[in-house]
């Protein structure tokens, strides 16, 4: 089994559509803030704020900090004494907070659409400071606060919100959070549920104490009560979120601790942006976890960045990707810094008729995915470092169990070899075992071998008459990879000369206008509207448009 976990979404909802698109695992656990702003405009947002800020400052001056603050304001109303410029504003603060809870609603259910487009997977979040409380929104059916589930014999529990009033979330909505530093654990509701419950994996927004929930300007500000509950419990995983600058990877007491920092954009304490994109795919065989590694999701790729392994009594950390390790543990920003390349029209018209295709990514497809994951890593183990990218109907989601499976194979050809992949006893072995794992699973095909050596010497070189580096290029435009950390280093390489990538794509162009109009794909095209159509899907007209389009050459 395999499980995603990311948090802080703060409204990239995009960034979580594609990423579910380019993803594969048996349970995803998103852990607040799920939304950002509970209105659609900043101007909104500020005014609302403004108004908190006034109303707190009055709470406070009258000693009634105990009552919620919409409770406040409706006494003042309430109130024959209260001045009119007082109620006035007060008027003006109930609208608003009308209005914010229909706003989130709103937000939850284009969530929920966005969340729903992964039919194969069991999907769980989670409120933070920043949400209303789920059970009033469409999302909950999949809410994790104060509930539990049993996944193949793994217990998960959750409990949300934070020890935090975030301004601009009317405090009527949010999650009440009864499980604060100064409540004793047999009255603390969180210890009290996950005490009747034994969950073996946790998830909760606010983090344990000592473990990553360290201020930079306040110290530690985690929850003593569930640090207590881990330590003295069978506890295999404690996922936690909200502390953005203290994350990472702990292992205590034998459970494991995972902050992956936020997912979607953030305002750092210093006014500054912090991209995100991270998470967590956590590996479980039975009830043991062999293995988790940290990812990172950006310019519509899966990165790996670091694998943990078990080795019993600890944990051996393998840095894959060191600048964006680096950039993870100092919270600098990586991919940011580099300039995104406009792929050629073709390609663009391409990638969104692919998406489409993919919201409907069949289970073949998945159990396939994971299955080439595994044969991989075995093999890389062995025979040095290898990757796949996918073409035809894996890349595009939708196998069938009578499909094949079509590879572009990434080697590193070893000395000796002259570069094609043909003529070297490295790439005979490699398909040699590849037909071993395969045989009698599903029929392949490689379509093109890559020596990623040839690539990097020609990319350091700006050779653009390369044609290996060409084929490099447009493969990976359009095709879904395996094994990413290998080819990873070499794109990356790429798009730091964004000129030169650009260059090489419109090299290719005429070649992939040539595929484009072939009778062979466009009977796979006919193949997959035909299997969409089967499930009852009725295909948009602008997707139609979009591949008479393709099809006819861009």
């Amino acid at each position: 089994m395999k499980i995603i976990y990311l948090t802080d979404l703060h409204g990239a909802f995009t960034r979580l559509y594609e990423f579910f698109l380019e993803t594969v695992a048996d349970v995803y656990i998103i852990s607040g803030d799920l939304i950002d702003i509970p209105f659609y405009t900043f101007d909104t947002a500020i005014n609302y704020h403004e108004l908190q800020s006034y109303f707190n400052a009055l709470r406070r001056k009258m000693s009634r900090t105990g009552e919620l603050l919409e409770d406040f304001v409706d006494s003042l109303l309430d109130n024959k004494d209260t001045a009119q410029e007082i109620k006035d504003k007060c008027y003006e603060y109930q609208q608003l907070t009308i209005r914010a809870r229909r706003v989130m609603q709103q937000k939850y259910k284009v969530l929920e659409n966005i969340i729903s487009v992964k039919t194969n997977s069991q999907i769980f979040v989670l409120p933070g400071n920043y949400d209303m409380n789920l059970r009033y929104t469409a999302l909950h059916e999949r809410d994790l606060h104060l509930q539990w589930h049993d996944i193949n014999g793994i217990k998960v529990a959750g409990y949300g919100g934070a020890e935090t009033w975030s301004a601009g979330i009317p405090e009527r909505y949010i999650i009440q959070y009864r499980a604060g530093i100064n409540i004793p654990d047999k009255h603390n509701e969180m210890y009290t549920f996950f005490k009747a419950i034994k969950p073996d994996i946790i998830v909760t927004h606010q983090p344990a104490h000592g473990i990553h929930d360290r201020l930079s300007w306040k110290g530690p500000s985690g929850s003593p009560a569930l640090r207590t509950y881990c330590d003295n419990n069978s506890v295999k995983l404690c996922l936690t979120g909200h502390i953005h600058e203290d994350c990472g990877f702990k292992y205590v007491e034998k459970t494991v601790y995972l902050n992956p920092s936020n997912f979607g954009e953030v305002i750092t304490p210093k006014g500054e942006i912090s991209e995100g994109g991270f998470f967590y795919e956590i590996y479980f065989n039975g009830r043991e976890i062999p293995k988790i590694q940290l990812k990172k999701f950006a310019d519509s790729k899966v990165i790996p960045i670091a694998e943990y392994v078990n080795k019993g009594k600890v944990y051996s950390e393998e840095i894959i990707d060191k600048e964006r390790f680096e950039a993870f543990k100092t919270l600098t920003n990586y991919d940011m810094s580099l300039q995104k390349h406009p792929h050629i029209p073709e390609i663009e018209l391409f990638l969104d008729i692919r998406n489409y295709f993919r919201r409907f990514q069949t289970k073949e497809s998945e159990k396939r995915l994971e299955e080439l994951e595994n044969i991989l890593d075995n093999i890389t183990k062995e025979h040095g470092e290898i990757a796949f990218d996918l073409v035809g109907s894996l890349n595009m989601g939708l196998s069938s169990e009578s499909s094949d499976i079509d590879l572009v194979l990434y080697l590193k050809l070893k000395n000796g070899c002259d570069g094609q992949c043909d003529n070297c006893p490295q790439f005979k072995e490699i398909i040699e075992i590849l037909s071993k794992y395969l045989k009698d699973k599903y029929p392949f095909q490689i379509i093109d071998c890559i020596d990623l050596n040839q690539v990097e010497k020609s990319i350091m070189r700006e050779d653009y008459e390369c044609e290996v580096t060409q084929r490099f290029v447009a493969h990976r435009a359009i095709s879904r990879p395996v094994n990413y950390r290998i080819i990873a280093p070499i794109e990356d390489m790429l798009n730091k000369k964004p000129e030169f990538r650009r260059e090489l794509e419109g090299t290719v162009r005429s070649f992939f206008k040539i595929f484009m109009t072939t009778t062979s794909h466009s009977t796979s095209f006919d193949k997959y509207l035909t299997r969409l159509r089967s499930i009852g899907v009725k295909i948009p007209d602008s997707i139609n448009n979009k591949i008479k389009k393709y099809l006819e050459g861009g």
